[in-house]
């Protein structure tokens, strides 16, 4: 390990002071004597972890407090070491960004899901105050990512999975392309390893038969901007594995028919010189309808700027290039570390972290949905999601996540515009409320008094701020309307009678599995309710005895005083209930939502990677699953159950065709 601690010395003594260099060697003395008997799951030292995570965080310039806190990071967690231990050794500072990072992977709560989304909660919040913390988990993470090999096939996915939706996205939030890329790229390995070999191996057969042709296309951009006496430097761009994949999905074609894979970067000096040089690359070549984008005079939400164009070049090729000064350069690769970068011996606490849009998000995010239910999956919505920028009548630009209504948007104004939004305009044009708005759109709310929100706001409603709005209001204005966690209920009018219904007799079909069966289920909460005959949902209870879940086929029992309990048909208890059939009322499950709905069983031969495959057919024609179910029969074949939320419904074809494609699949029939 001295070895290892002597190359830190030599990377780091450029870099830092003295006095900063021994402090780092002293914290890495230390590390490696406290985790001496610690062996990772490749049997290596342990302290090979940390100093890996430190020479990833040095590389990107960080501070060496930061550095520091890198080796010490798995002390509080894997060793004696308390946080008084490492304050009294280096100082409160550091001793706050381990503990920082600590408490982001030794949360532990009962239930596993709440962990999870109270454990992302504390990172982003922590990362709200001091953003190292989560650069130092990101550089964890990656050097975690890099040695998966070592653990268990089902550890791998969901590492990877994990790292796929919160970890890759966050790093793209902040900037960091080529963390961001590693990080998927890496994911992709191990969710489709031979999606992944495949590309691999495209990748590396086009880039040695297009050598010389880039070549040339490098030598021609070099001659006419030496023409026009501009400096550039121009090399040639690989798109990364998971990007190749995303568009292999998103278009229904093979790895060698995806076009653009190979590209050309052009850095100058000064934002005049990208766009003359954009100029000069399509007196080159014509460029290709639809595919320019000017991210230098509209920034992404992590501050990248760059010039994009796609051009058709000799031989009918096709090749994208950017175009983007020096620092455009370092800000894209680096993002919110190029503080670090830039500004030499900064002092953490002068960066203006209010100037990046992540940060504003989190403060204003983290006071309306911490009692969120939903929490996971208001993070990745509301937070990791792609966003779209849209102007107020004034000019101001707004920040939403994609797919956001003028609801969304009223409410990001103001409460009170959002409970008296009425009608919007986008660009001029009256729209419906739950038309999905799009990026650059000049809207504006138009408000009455007399408008207020109703339960379908909840179904057009995006984020977690509009959402808990609308709650809000129903709760105190709407006594008929009670809200108690998923379910949407509204009271029945005191003239309405049960209908009767007598139980079903049992069925043989689909039993409910036992808990020692195999079982894959998800269930978007916020899309599924229960309708009451032709009322959407009154105060419903779930019963205990049968657990009914969405595609049971259910009934309910209107109780003395605890409104209505629903069982499963088959439940064995009907029976024994007290004057049942009298008080018996048909009901449904109702999806949530105003768009196309259907519902699919499929029978599998066994695999565990059915649920991830059939989830990706759907995400593949921009689909959303709102529920799925997998469960084992006495044959060892899966069964599966899935509700599919559709924005277009012509789509449905083509996602049971693809699921139907899926190697494991034996039969598929739409209910």
């Amino acid at each position: 390990m001295q070895e290892l601690i002597s190359e830190l010395r030599k990377k780091i003594e450029k870099k830092f002071s003295k006095s900063e260099v021994e402090k780092i060697i002293e914290a890495a003395n230390w590390s490696n004597q406290l985790h001496k008997d610690q062996k990772r799951r490749s049997g290596e030292p342990y302290f090979i972890h940390p100093i890996n995570v430190a020479k990833i965080l040095i590389e990107m310039r960080l501070d060496s407090d930061t550095i520091i806190a890198a080796l010490l990071h798995d002390l509080i967690e894997d060793t004696e070491t308390s946080f008084d231990d490492i304050e009294k050794k280096f100082g409160k500072e550091i001793a706050n960004l381990v503990d920082g990072v600590t408490k982001i992977s030794y949360l532990k709560t009962e239930n596993k899901t709440q962990s999870e989304a109270e454990t992302i909660r504390k990172m982003l919040f922590a990362m709200s105050k001091d953003i190292r913390v989560i650069l130092i988990k990101l550089a964890d993470k990656l050097h975690n990512m890099s040695t998966l090999e070592f653990l268990p096939t089902k550890n791998q996915k969901k590492n990877s999975l994990e790292c796929l939706e919160i970890y890759a996205p966050l790093a793209e939030r902040l900037g960091i392309s080529w963390m961001k890329a590693e990080l998927e790229d890496l994911s992709l390995k191990y969710l489709h390893p031979d999606e992944y070999e495949h590309i691999r191996m495209m990748l590396e057969t086009q880039i040695n038969e297009s050598k010389d042709y880039l070549n040339q296309i490098k030598n021609e951009i070099k001659k006419a901007a030496k023409e026009h006496r501009l400096t550039i430097d121009v090399s040639t761009r690989v798109k990364h594995y998971y990007s190749i994949y995303n568009k292999m999905k998103q278009q229904v074609k093979n790895a060698n028919e995806v076009h653009d894979l190979l590209g050309i970067r052009v850095v100058c000096d000064t934002t005049t010189e990208c766009y003359t040089l954009l100029g000069l690359a399509h007196n080159l070549w014509p460029p290709i309808e639809g595919r320019f984008k000017d991210y230098i005079a509209m920034p992404k939400a992590n501050g990248y700027q760059s010039l994009h164009t796609t051009v058709m070049c000799y031989s009918g090729h096709i090749i994208e290039i950017q175009i983007r000064t020096k620092e455009m350069h370092y800000n894209a690769e680096y993002g919110i570390a190029a503080h670090w970068a830039y500004k030499k011996r900064i002092d953490h606490r002068n960066i203006k972290l209010e100037e990046l849009n992540l940060i504003n998000k989190i403060k204003s995010w983290s006071d309306e949905i911490t009692s969120s239910t939903n929490l996971l999956d208001e993070i990745k919505h509301d937070i990791l999601k792609d966003s779209i920028y849209v102007f107020t009548p004034e000019g101001k630009i707004l920040e939403l996540p994609k797919g956001a209504t003028p609801i969304d948007f009223a409410y990001h104004i103001h409460t009170e515009v959002g409970d008296h939004c009425m009608a919007a305009k986008a660009d001029g044009v009256i729209i419906p409320l739950n038309q999905a708005l799009n990026n650059t759109q000049v809207i504006e709310i138009i408000t009455n008094q007399g408008a207020h929100p109703n339960i379908n706001w909840l179904r057009i409603a995006k984020t977690a701020r509009a959402r808990n709005k609308i709650r809000h209001w129903l709760t105190i204005h709407d006594e008929n309307v009670i809200i108690n966690s998923s379910i949407v209920a509204k009271k029945p009018q005191k003239n309405e009678k049960p209908v009767e219904k007598t139980p079903e007799k049992q069925e043989t079909t689909r039993q409910r599995p036992s808990e020692s069966e195999f079982v894959t289920s998800y269930f978007d909460k916020a899309k599924l309710g229960i309708r009451v005959g032709k009322e959407n949902n009154i105060m419903i209870k779930l019963a205990k005895c049968c657990t009914p879940s969405s595609g049971d086929e259910i009934i309910g029992y209107i109780s003395r005083g605890r409104g209505i309990i629903v069982h499963r048909k088959n439940c064995n208890n009907l029976a024994s209930i007290p004057d049942f059939v009298n008080r018996s009322i048909e009901v449904e499950w109702e999806p949530l939502t105003p768009k196309k709905i259907i519902n699919i069983t499929v029978k599998s031969r066994y695999t565990t990677d059915l649920f991830s495959e059939i989830e990706g057919a759907i995400r593949q024609h921009k689909a959303h699953l709102i529920e799925g179910k997998i469960t084992e029969d006495s044959d060892r074949r899966l069964i599966g159950y899935f509700v599919i939320e559709l924005d277009n419904k012509d789509d449905a074809k083509k996602i049971k065709k693809s699921i139907r494609l899926i190697p494991s699949i034996l039969n598929l029939e739409e209910k």
